[in-house]
């Protein structure tokens, strides 16, 4: 087994910091500090973009019914990989507190944001005792990205972590970080049965919570106990370990995990994106990937290495065999190659060599924070930016709240474009066709085309009245020129030109 980092560090004479360099070592700590603030400012506005309505929507359902909540998206008895073991925590809160769910994904942000930032701290001093090395590899986790502009759930550049912070995935990430953390120490300490057994349904859960980060900690978890060298003796706790975990997703009762791996092709189509413009997105990436080199050198099976290792096999396999899907791993090369970026200032051997890895990753972080600068607007407002920072902004989405004050109620169906469809279940309402893929309705296909028939300019009156019929709907939204079709009626106007018109049976 390896000493722990404190043990293999450079020995450096200790000569007392000057005041430069007491201000450079508090540097980082007062910059992360200010993205921690940042972020809770976001927190507040909860700037709606991406998956955000699918995961109100799912809390809704828990708090209508936390046994069979059925499909979160349209009226369908299916089960669902959003119910998981933290939505039916916030479903418990949403349901005990009466809070409406935009206030409980809040509660879900905060608890998120705090455990990815104790999370990444936790993990950070397993691998140096340096006191500046945790902010470092925080402000590289959010910045170290690329000059243009990307955001993605379980991708942790700052944009894309104000608009994701109340997702699952930022509460899992925190865990895979905890999750790592602890699996070291054990690994190096030798635990007994418990901690294993323990460790084991920590990571079924991660699982369990967002399914593609929990590909990024089992890679990290996989990277650690090679390159922890072990014995044989945690051998067989290890394999406990693992059999409770999968006895755990096996037992789960809201959907079948395994089921997962058969997804459809729609999947591929969404995340195809991820294998594009890979240097503007990630190029600043690439100065930790060179970090990683004096780490190898130093110790062929280091964990940062082995991490980035398999998350760059799995993501390159992905694009090779056009399982475009297993994009969602990148993180697992991202994120050893970042934190390795920010070890290297604190833990090279001369201080020439580390002052020059700082120099180089101070303007990195500064480039990448240029590039995220519009993230200010999410507290701020666009109007109170800079032009040149204005320019970065990307405005939230508006949200459907107008259709409920006209007499939207819960549980009614919304025939809408896949636009809107991705934002009505938040308030309760079902859609006829869901605005995200899921693997779990059958009848997702026949869903999307009776919505895309029902707003084809040929399609015949009769036609439309048998989709309203078929899918139980009450109410369209649409574009101002379905006024005067039979069977609707216009009930009020919303952004964009949009139209509430009831169904008129």
């Amino acid at each position: 087994m390896h000493a722990a980092p404190s043990d293999t560090e450079p020995v450096s004479r200790a000569v007392p910091p000057t005041g430069t360099a007491r201000a450079g070592r508090r540097l980082p700590g007062v910059a992360a500090a200010l993205v921690l603030v940042l972020l809770l400012l976001v927190v507040v506005r909860l700037p709606w973009a991406g998956d955000l309505g699918m995961h109100a929507a799912t809390v809704q359902r828990l708090r209508h019914d936390l046994l069979h909540p059925g499909n979160p998206l349209v009226d369908a008895d299916t089960p669902s990989p959003y119910y998981s073991p933290w939505m039916l925590v916030l479903g418990c809160l949403a349901r005990l507190t009466g809070w409406s769910v935009f206030v409980v994904l809040r509660v879900a942000a905060l608890a998120g944001l705090g455990l990815l930032a104790t999370g990444v701290w936790r993990y950070v001093r397993t691998l140096s005792p340096h006191r500046a090395a945790p902010a470092l590899a925080f402000l590289s986790l959010l910045f170290l990205w690329g000059p243009l502009l990307f955001e993605w759930s379980g991708f942790l550049g700052l944009n894309s972590l104000a608009l994701t912070v109340s997702y699952p995935s930022v509460f899992a990430l925190g865990l895979a970080f905890h999750f790592w953390a602890s699996l070291t120490r054990a690994v190096r300490g030798g635990a007994g049965w418990a901690v294993w057994l323990g460790l084991g349904a920590w990571w079924a859960a991660i699982l369990l919570c967002h399914q593609f980060t929990g590909v990024v900690a089992s890679l990290g978890a996989l990277a650690t106990v090679l390159a922890a060298r072990p014995d044989r003796a945690p051998l067989p706790r290890l394999a406990g370990a693992l059999a409770l975990g999968l006895a755990v997703l096996w037992l789960w009762p809201y959907y079948d995990f395994f089921a997962l791996f058969s997804a459809g092709a729609d999947l591929e189509v969404i995340h195809r994106p991820l294998y594009t413009h890979l240097a503007a997105r990630f190029g600043l990436v690439l100065l930790g990937v060179a970090a990683l080199v004096p780490r190898w050198r130093r110790d062929h099976r280091d964990v940062l290495v082995l991490f980035f290792a398999l998350g760059a096999l799995v993501f390159a396999a992905g694009g090779l065999t056009g399982h475009y899907s297993w994009g969602r791993a990148l993180p697992a090369a991202l994120i050893p190659a970042q934190l390795a970026a920010a070890l290297e200032c604190v833990s090279a051997g001369r201080r020439a060599v580390r002052a020059g890895w700082a120099c180089a990753l101070g303007a990195a972080l500064l480039v990448g924070a240029w590039t995220q600068a519009g993230t200010l607007g999410y507290v701020t407002g666009r109007d109170a930016l800079p032009g040149a920072v204005a320019a970065k902004y990307r405005t939230p989405w508006v949200g459907y709240r107008w259709i409920m004050r006209a007499g939207v109620r819960y549980g009614d169906v919304v025939l809408a474009r896949t636009g809107a469809a991705r934002q009505i279940p938040a308030y309760g309402p079902y859609t006829v066709a869901p605005g995200y893929p899921d693997v779990f309705l059958p009848a997702a296909g026949a869903r999307k085309t009776a919505v895309i028939r029902y707003f084809a300019a040929g399609t015949s009156t009769a036609e439309r009245q048998g989709i309203v019929r078929e899918y139980g709907v009450r109410w369209v939204v649409g574009p101002r020129d379905l006024a005067g079709r039979p069977g609707l009626r216009k009930v009020t106007g919303g952004p964009g030109g949009q139209v509430l018109y009831r169904v008129v049976r």
